[in-house]
C-alpha cells in the first residue's frame, strides 16, 4: 500500500420528544443495543457516538444497564462521546441564549455520566449558519461535523476536503469536519469491500488523509429491512472485520484522535447550508421539483457536475414560511422563551421561585426538539404526537412561569403584539386555566387554544397542502413514472401505499383549519362541495377584522368585526370573545351577523376545528351542555 488513512467513525442515535415509548424501545432492540453488541467485540475499532438527550434520558431509567456499557467503553477509549444541545434543536431555530444553555447545560450532563470531558458537537441535521460557531465555542466546545456538501457550496472542491479545516466567529476559532456524502452512502447500504476499496483510491492520491463518516445510528437497524442486512446478514462484522484486516495502512480514529494529531487544513467561512437532501425539501414542491430534475441531470457527464456543484436548493428556516404551523410553533416557542428569560433576570427572585424557572427552562428546551418543526422523508410535523409534545412543554413552562407572576390565585390577563411573526398584532388572552390566541387580521381565527390541566394545544391542527410526493402517489396508482421524482423527499424508490385508494384521499385547504373561521356558503351546496372548499362565498374567511379590547376585574373581552362581501351583498360580522377568572374553563364566543338584506338567503357557519382528538381514543370526546357524550 503507497500510503495511509485515518478514518473518523461518528454515529448519531436519537428520539424525538414526544415520541412513542413503544418507539423508543424497538430502536433500542433493533438497533443501539446490537450495534453495541457487536462493536464491543471490535476494542480497536474507536468511534464518536452522540445520544440526544431525549433518548440518553430515556435510556437512563429503562436501560441503565447499556449505560453502563458505554460508560465502559468510554473507560477504555474506544468511544468519543460527542454533545450538542440537549434535546436535539435546529440551532437556527433558537434564541443564541438557548443555544449556549442547551449545550452547557448537555456537556455538564455528560461529562458526570460518563466521567468524560466532551470536546465536539454533533450538529442537528446538520444545519449550519456561521454564528454558531461563535456559539458554540462559547459553550465549551472545540468541533463540530457538516457535509462535505457544505465546503462545495463554499467553492472547495473534493480534492482539497481530506482533512478539516477552523473556523471563526468573533475571534472565536472551531475546528470543522467535512462528513463524507459517499461514505453516507455506501455505510451501510453499499457492499463492505465498495468502502475498502474507495478508501484504498483515497490512500493512493492523498498525502495523509483523513475521512469522515458520521450518520444516524437508525440506519445500522430501526430503518427498514436494515436489521435483517446489518446484524443478521452481516453486514457490520464483515465491514469491522475489514477495517481491522487492513489497519497497516487504514487508522480508526476518533474526532479528538484527529484534533490532537493531525493540523488543520486551512481556515473556511462555510455559507448557511444542510445536507444536500434537506435544502431540497424545504423548498416549495414546484421548485422542489425542478431543482432534483436540474441537480440529478447528466450524471455522468464530467462538465455539467462541475458546473452544478455551483447550484444550491433553499434555507432551512423557510420552513416556517413554508408551513404556518412550524411558525405557530416557533413564534409561540421565542415567546416562552423571551418571557422566560426576562424574569430569570429579576434579581429579587426567592430560592423557590429561581427553582420553578429553572424547571420552566428544561420544558422550554425540551419544546425546541427539531423535529416538529420541518417535514422531509419522514414525518417530523405531519406527526400530531410529536406536534403535541412541542406544545406540551410550552404549556408546562409558562404555567410554571404564572405561579411565580400570579401565585396560586384566580386571574385573567390580555396581551396584544406580533405574536406570530406576521408583522400584525394578535391577542393574547390568559388565565390560571387557559390561553387563547387571537389573529384579528386573519379571518379574526382562534389559532392557539391551550389547556393548561391537560398539557395540549386543541387547535394543534395542520392544514392538508401539496407536496412533491403527492404526484408520485397518483402516478403510481394509475402506473406512470413521473420523471425526475424519484428522489423527491424519499429514503427508497419503492412506493407502498397503507392504504387502498391513497390517491383518492389527497385534497388540499384553501383557508386554515382553525376556529372561528367565518363561512358564508352557497345555499344548496351539498356537503362534498364544502369538504372540498368550493361551497365557500365571501371574502371574511380569511379577511381582515377589526379588533379591539375591553378589559375589567374578572373579565376580558376581545371585540373583533369586519364589514365585506359575499355575492355582491355588503353586510359585517361582528364576533366578541370573553374570558373570565371566575369562570376560568370557559370562553364565551358571541355572534352578530347585520346589514345584509333581509330577503336574500344566505347560510352563515362558524367552522371549528380541533386537534389532539385521535379516531380511537376513548378518553377524550365532545360532549354537549347536558354532558350527553356526542362522539
Amino acid at each position: 500500500m503507497a500510503g495511509s488513512v485515518r478514518l473518523v467513525l461518528a454515529f448519531h442515535n436519537h428520539q424525538p420528544v414526544g415520541n412513542f415509548d413503544g418507539v423508543f424501545e424497538q430502536a433500542y432492540r433493533d438497533s443501539y443495543l446490537p450495534f453495541l453488541d457487536v462493536l464491543q467485540d471490535y476494542p480497536e475499532i474507536s468511534f464518536g457516538l452522540h445520544t440526544s438527550g431525549s433518548l440518553l434520558e430515556w435510556l437512563e431509567v429503562r436501560h441503565p444497564e447499556y449505560i453502563d456499557r458505554v460508560r465502559q467503553m468510554v473507560a477504555s477509549s474506544q468511544i468519543e462521546i460527542m454533545g450538542g444541545a440537549f434535546y436535539e434543536p435546529i440551532l437556527s431555530n433558537i434564541p443564541r441564549r438557548d443555544r449556549i444553555g442547551q449545550i452547557q447545560r448537555y456537556s455538564e450532563h455528560l461529562n458526570d455520566l460518563f466521567q468524560t470531558t466532551v470536546r465536539g458537537l454533533w450538529l442537528p441535521e446538520r444545519v449550519w449558519e456561521q454564528s454558531f460557531a461563535g456559539d458554540i465555542t462559547a459553550a465549551g466546545l472545540q468541533y463540530t461535523m457538516v457535509d462535505d456538501y457544505h465546503f462545495r457550496c463554499a467553492g472547495i472542491p473534493q480534492n482539497e476536503l481530506m482533512g478539516y479545516y477552523s473556523t471563526e466567529d468573533e475571534g472565536r476559532v472551531l475546528f470543522m469536519f467535512p462528513d463524507s456524502e459517499r461514505l453516507r452512502y455506501l455505510i451501510p447500504f453499499g457492499k463492505p469491500e465498495e468502502c475498502i476499496v474507495y478508501l484504498q483510491e483515497i490512500a493512493q492520491t492523498f498525502d495523509n488523509p483523513v475521512v469522515v463518516f458520521g450518520d444516524d445510528g437508525e440506519k445500522f437497524g430501526s430503518w427498514p429491512e436494515t436489521h435483517q442486512h446489518v446484524y443478521e446478514d452481516g453486514w457490520l462484522r464483515r465491514f469491522l472485520d475489514l477495517l481491522r484486516d487492513n489497519s497497516s495502512w487504514l487508522n480508526v480514529t476518533t474526532p479528538s484522535g484527529i484534533l490532537d494529531h493531525v493540523a488543520p487544513i486551512g481556515r473556511t467561512y462555510l455559507p448557511d447550508a444542510s445536507y444536500r437532501e434537506m435544502t431540497e425539501w424545504v423548498l416549495p414542491p414546484t421548485a422542489q421539483k425542478e431543482f432534483v430534475s436540474l441537480t440529478r441531470r447528466h450524471p455522468e457527464n464530467e462538465e455539467w457536475q462541475r458546473l452544478v456543484r455551483f447550484t444550491r436548493g433553499g434555507y432551512w428556516r423557510n420552513f416556517r414560511t413554508r408551513y404556518p404551523e412550524s411558525n405557530e410553533m416557533y413564534a409561540r416557542m421565542i415567546d416562552v422563551s423571551n418571557r422566560l428569560a426576562s424574569m430569570r433576570s429579576d434579581t429579587g427572585l426567592s430560592d423557590d421561585e429561581r427553582e420553578l424557572l429553572e424547571d420552566a427552562v428544561t420544558h422550554l428546551y425540551r419544546g425546541q426538539c427539531n423535529c416538529s418543526y420541518w417535514h422531509g422523508a419522514f414525518g417530523g410535523l405531519y406527526l400530531p404526537h410529536l406536534r403535541n409534545a412541542v406544545y406540551r412543554e410550552l404549556i408546562r413552562a409558562e404555567v410554571l412561569m404564572d405561579r411565580v407572576t400570579h401565585g396560586d390565585i384566580p386571574w385573567v390577563d390580555v396581551a396584544v403584539d406580533d405574536f406570530n411573526l406576521d408583522a400584525r398584532q394578535e391577542v393574547k388572552l390568559s388565565n390560571h386555566r387557559m390561553v387563547a390566541m387571537l389573529s384579528p387580521a386573519t379571518g379574526g381565527h382562534l389559532y392557539e387554544l391551550d389547556l393548561k390541566a391537560s398539557e395540549v394545544n386543541v387547535l394543534a391542527t395542520l392544514n392538508r397542502r401539496p407536496e412533491p410526493y403527492h404526484q408520485r402517489i397518483i402516478d403510481f396508482a394509475s402506473n406512470v413514472v413521473s420523471e425526475g421524482d424519484a428522489d423527491l423527499a424519499a429514503v427508497s424508490k419503492e412506493i407502498k401505499f397503507r392504504q387502498p385508494g391513497l390517491e383518492k384521499k389527497i385534497s388540499y385547504d384553501k383557508w386554515p383549519r382553525k376556529s372561528l373561521v367565518d363561512l358564508f356558503l352557497q345555499p344548496g351546496a351539498a356537503s362534498a362541495e364544502f369538504r372540498r372548499g368550493s361551497a365557500v362565498i365571501g371574502d371574511f374567511a380569511t379577511g381582515v377584522y377589526e379588533g379591539s379590547v375591553r378589559q375589567g376585574e374578572h373579565k376580558i373581552a376581545v371585540e373583533m368585526r369586519r364589514t365585506g362581501s359575499v355575492s355582491g351583498l355588503t353586510g359585517e360580522v361582528m364576533k366578541i370573545v370573553v374570558l373570565s377568572s371566575d369562570r376560568p374553563n370557559e370562553m364565551l364566543v358571541q355572534y352578530q351577523v347585520i346589514g345584509f338584506p333581509k330577503n336574500v338567503p344566505l347560510h352563515f357557519g362558524v367552522e371549528l376545528n380541533f386537534a389532539a382528538m385521535p379516531g380511537n381514543a376513548g378518553d377524550r370526546y365532545f360532549y354537549d351542555a347536558a354532558g350527553q357524550r356526542l362522539g
